[in-house]
């Protein structure tokens, strides 16, 4: 039997439709239940625009009417409380709030004696902002999330009391730090000081997760069985299927990992028979092992005896983990349908992944875990991974334990004691003294011969493999790479044979005086590939070195590769909160990508608890944050109305129901006066209503556009999309200003226009509006009667350029074209950016010719009917070149300029190959549809020639431009196409 429940709606969002829909509350006013503190229950006709204090005053004078008043003290000691949409308790003791901004669960509000406990205050604030009740995360008794709740909250009050005492001057410079080109810099105290930066400050009113051979008695953990529970549907009428009993083949492996690296493996094999009398569901129960490696726990329990009071080396790495696969043969949640109880053989045998579950062999103190322990499974599986089992998976076990296949893992007893892996100070004991019995070991120098071998591997991109030749090669000359190749580091450490004691305890030593990697390269050792915990805490110890510009350049990454650290206390997540603490600027941002993802489960308790952390050491924050989440929410609600009702009111009614709401005060005060999420030194001050609109497209973006006071300028536009997933998106814009940075430090400056995007939920988000501009295919179809024939005008937009700009002005605007033009088509064909229609091409007035809508990446080129629509390398049109030229046909100087901006441009990128590959490979975790595997970052080292000289490389992107040039006529008939249907619609 299926039950299913649904949850009542958010008050808020009723409240939200209410305030559009008149015929749902015409008067404006809801119904709401009070309940008393005698036990009286009172419902109250009340204004949905209400403050608190005014509805407690309409309540007081209803309560006289009622028993049991005389028992009642002062009304000014009492206050509100109620569940609000995060199921927390909360106490409304700021009374200036009105009731549609409170956001109850349900229409009851609680009148409580005040309390004085401003603990459970901010701990309930907290829990709205985040989008997650703390109490959650009591509720999980979990060792490790209480200790490192506790350890943040005191390493958040530390840095709060920092700031106690400080000076304003100091207090600003600490909170905001200053943001200039490094010349700025150099001289900011004479400009603090000197009266050249001036600072307003507003105070309001007053109101206040590795390859080795490990030997047989290495083996420390025994699993006893594995007890798998799945149910699964089984597809077919009754009818069809009641003469037969059904047999389904379930297999699986186990694993021990280090990185992606399999050290031991077991498998196991199970016919399960469904009977007849149970048409619909199936519990496959008790599948045993059929062991592959059978060793018992014999060196492993001879070590512990050895050692009574620690666990003693050798060991495996104290990060290894197991991962177990459980896999369906013949279609994934079907039966095979068989007599007499056997399995069809004629039939192919295809295997498909059921299910996974990773675990730590040590916990997060160091222990060897013993007992028994359940582990809930996850069924998604990312592309390309299932026959490595998905070492890349989370250690969280899954939180929907109902319909999760559960595994049940025996751990050794440890009747006697714990054991804990040996400390640091041991592991650089044992280093010592190796080094002091073999001499070799600590030196070992390379011929000239070997170390140029040994530079010509280490030259190569982070995606080639190392044969075993080359690795022993790189190991003995290890103090070589330290001493002259120290960015060699991350192909020692794959070089590295972990099941040697002796080598992981060198490593561990000389890491301890290898020179600090430049943070660019440090990158490379968050990658899933370097899970060891010193090599993790060496590379942060170079992050280290980052300005705050640079840190806010790579959050992005920063952010995902906290999903391959199996603890919550790392130096990874410990970085990011103090440098997020010392920076409002990378809090925003820091907070915006925790909480954009806090509602996966895998990363739900890990990224919720981190920004419990930011939450209580920047409680000043806090306000800002919580009205761009309130601002948010409104949207959200405003964009689901406009969805509704798009299918009954045509655009003009639809438009003017949008304005209707966004006048609304409750509104109008939640999407006024806030600091962008996408920019926090942009204030959005007031709607400009008549120029807000929603989109065309299937999810109805909002167009949003502000007044801005604070700067004078005209306006400044947002666009909120909910059912868009961002992030791709997002990282595509990041690498465009990366591009620009590298072109800019290389004294190219090709104009890019990296407009800003921020994904803030699921599937939601903000993207900048670039005034001033207009998308090719609008300018095209403006100059053209006929809209087949407006993508063949090459005229069109060399005129419109002349339309907003003449003389001087107008060179400058054909130089921006020229320049951003290069720019964005060296972009494209490196990040293999498709669906490049004229309507994802836009153009400034001043020339500024900039992509937007980045869905396909990589190469992804979109196709129909199995024909690519996209035949070009990149986007370079005659209209293009008509307007580089100046409208003149014989004008080569200017087309050869711009040709040798664009091979100038590619070189550059190409001189920092490793580190677009390094970027995208920490998005892995992300989930983006188009980044699933390494097999996608291939795209890079091919369309960048890495692994060819440079001379080969250049030749082959002359290659790419001659192409793109001769075959541009095609991108002119997908433009003529997409055009015709463009004004069709319209």
């Amino acid at each position: 039997m299926c039950f299913n429940f649904i949850m009542p709606p958010a008050m808020a969002d009723i409240l939200d439709i209410w305030a559009v829909d008149s015929q749902l509350a015409s008067d404006g006013s809801i119904p709401v239940d009070f309940l008393l503190p005698t036990g009286i229950y009172i419902q109250l006709e009340v204004p949905r625009e209400a403050t608190i204090s005014y509805i407690k005053q309409m309540l007081w004078k209803q309560v006289h009417n009622y028993p049991m008043f005389n028992l009642l003290m002062e009304i000014d000691s009492y206050m509100f409380a109620c569940v609000n949409q995060t199921a927390v308790y909360e106490e409304l003791e700021d009374e200036t709030r009105r009731l549609c901004d409170v956001r109850p669960f349900l229409p009851v509000l609680k009148l409580v004696t005040r309390s004085c406990d401003p603990g459970e205050k901010l701990d309930s604030k907290i829990g709205v902002l985040i989008g997650k009740g703390l109490h959650e995360f009591d509720a999980l008794k979990d060792p490790e999330v209480n200790e490192f709740r506790i350890k943040m909250r005191k390493f958040s009050e530390e840095k709060i009391q920092s700031l106690v005492g400080l000076s304003w001057m100091d207090w600003l410079k600490q909170t905001y730090p200053p943001e200039h080109e490094p010349s700025i810099l150099e001289n900011l105290e004479d400009k603090l000081y000197g009266g050249k930066l001036i600072v307003a400050v507003h105070f309001e009113n007053c109101q206040d997760v590795f390859s080795f051979q490990i030997s047989p008695n290495m083996n420390p953990i025994k699993i006893n069985e594995l007890a798998i529970q799945k149910r699964l549907t089984i597809h077919g009428k009754e009818d069809e299927v009641s003469p037969y009993d059904y047999v389904l083949q379930v297999s699986g492996r186990v694993e021990y990992v280090f990185g992606d690296h399999p050290l031991i493996q077991f498998q196991y094999i199970r016919n399960c028979v469904m009977n007849r009398t149970l048409p619909h569901f199936m519990l496959v129960e008790c599948c045993k092992i059929k062991k592959m490696y059978e060793q018992e726990m014999i060196a492993i329990e001879a070590a512990i005896n050895r050692n009574s009071s620690n666990l003693p080396l050798p060991l495996p790495p104290k990060k290894m983990r197991i991962i177990s696969h459980v896999w369906e043969n013949n279609n994934p949640f079907q039966i095979v349908l068989v007599k007499g109880n056997k399995l069809n053989t004629e039939e192919s045998v295809k295997h498909y992944p059921v299910a996974w579950v990773n675990t730590m062999v040590f916990d997060f103190k160091g222990q060897l875990r013993s007992g028994d322990i359940i582990l809930h499974s996850w069924s998604s599986f990312p592309d390309e991974l299932e026959e490595m089992l998905n070492p890349m998976g989370t250690v969280q076990t899954n939180p929907y334990t109902e319909n999760a296949t559960a595994l049940h893992i025996k751990f050794p007893e440890n009747k006697k004691q714990p054991y804990y892996y040996p400390p640091f100070d041991k592991i650089i004991e044992k280093a010592a003294e190796i080094a002091s019995s073999d001499s070799a070991n600590v030196s070992s120098r390379g011929g000239k011969k070997f170390l140029a071998v040994l530079k010509e591997i280490l030259d190569r991109d982070p995606l080639s493999q190392l044969c075993e030749n080359e690795m022993d090669l790189i190991w003995t000359l290890r103090q070589d790479c330290r001493e002259n190749f120290p960015q060699s580091l991350p192909k020692l450490l794959l070089s590295i044979k972990w099941n040697k004691l002796e080598d992981v305890a060198q490593l561990q030593a000389l890491l301890q005086i290898w020179p600090k990697l430049p943070p660019r390269e440090a990158l490379e050792l968050l990658d899933f590939n370097y899970p060891d915990q010193y090599v993790r805490e060496y590379a942060v110890g170079c992050l280290r070195q980052m300005s705050d510009e640079e840190l806010s350049q790579y959050l992005l990454q920063l952010v995902q590769v906290l999903k391959y650290e199996p603890f919550l206390d790392c130096a990874l997540s410990r970085f990011l909160l103090e440098r997020a603490l010392a920076n409002r600027r990378i809090g925003q941002f820091l907070f915006w990508h925790l909480r954009s993802e806090v509602h996966i489960p895998a990363v739900s308790v890990q990224f919720g608890v981190i920004l419990e952390a930011y939450c209580r050491g920047s409680v000043g924050h806090m306000k800002v944050l919580s009205k761009q989440v309130e601002a948010l929410n409104k949207l959200k609600t405003l964009n689901s109305l406009i969805k509704l009702n798009a299918m009954k009111l045509n655009r003009a009614k639809g438009k003017e129901a949008m304005h209707t709401c966004l006048k609304q005060n409750a509104y109008r005060e939640a999407l006024s006066d806030l600091q962008s999420p996408l920019n926090p030194c942009v204030i959005l001050s007031e709607l400009y209503v008549e120029k807000c609109k929603y989109m065309d497209s299937k999810m109805k973006p909002l167009w949003l556009v502000y007044n801005n006071k604070v700067f004078g300028e005209d306006s400044v536009g947002v666009i909120f999309k909910n059912g868009d997933d961002l992030r791709q998106d997002m990282l595509t814009l990041q690498m465009l200003r990366l591009m620009d940075l590298l072109w800019k430090e290389a004294g190219l400056d090709l104009r890019m226009l990296p407009y800003g995007c921020l994904a803030t939920g699921d599937r939601s988000g903000l993207i900048e509006v670039v005034s001033t501009s207009e998308t090719i295919a609008d300018i095209q179809l403006n100059s053209s009667n006929v809209a087949a024939a407006a993508a063949f005008n090459k005229d069109a937009l060399l005129n419109w350029l002349k339309e907003y700009n003449s003389g001087d002005d107008l060179d400058r605007a054909i130089e921006e074209f020229t320049l951003s033009c290069a720019g964005y088509c060296v972009a494209s064909y490196v990040l293999g950016i498709g669906d490049r229609h004229s309507d994802n091409i836009m153009v400034k007035k001043t020339g500024q010719l900039f992509h937007i809508d980045f869905g396909h990446i990589l190469g992804n080129f979109k196709s129909k009917f199995g024909i690519k629509r996209e035949r070009v390398p990149f986007i370079l049109t005659y209209d293009f070149i008509h307007v580089i030229q100046q409208g003149k046909t014989g004008n080569t100087e200017k087309f050869g300029r711009f040709r040798q901006c664009c091979e100038d441009a590619y070189l550059i990128l190409r001189r920092h190959g490793n580190l677009f590959i390094t970027l995208f490979a920490l998005m892995l975790t992300a989930g983006l549809p188009e980044l699933t595997s390494v097999k996608d970052i291939q795209y890079l080292k091919d369309s960048l020639a890495l692994g060819k000289s440079e001379e080969e490389a250049l030749k082959q992107f002359k290659q790419k431009f001659d192409e793109a040039l001769r075959e541009s006529w095609t991108t002119k008939v997908n433009w003529m196409a997409h055009t015709v249907r463009k004004d069709y619609r319209s």
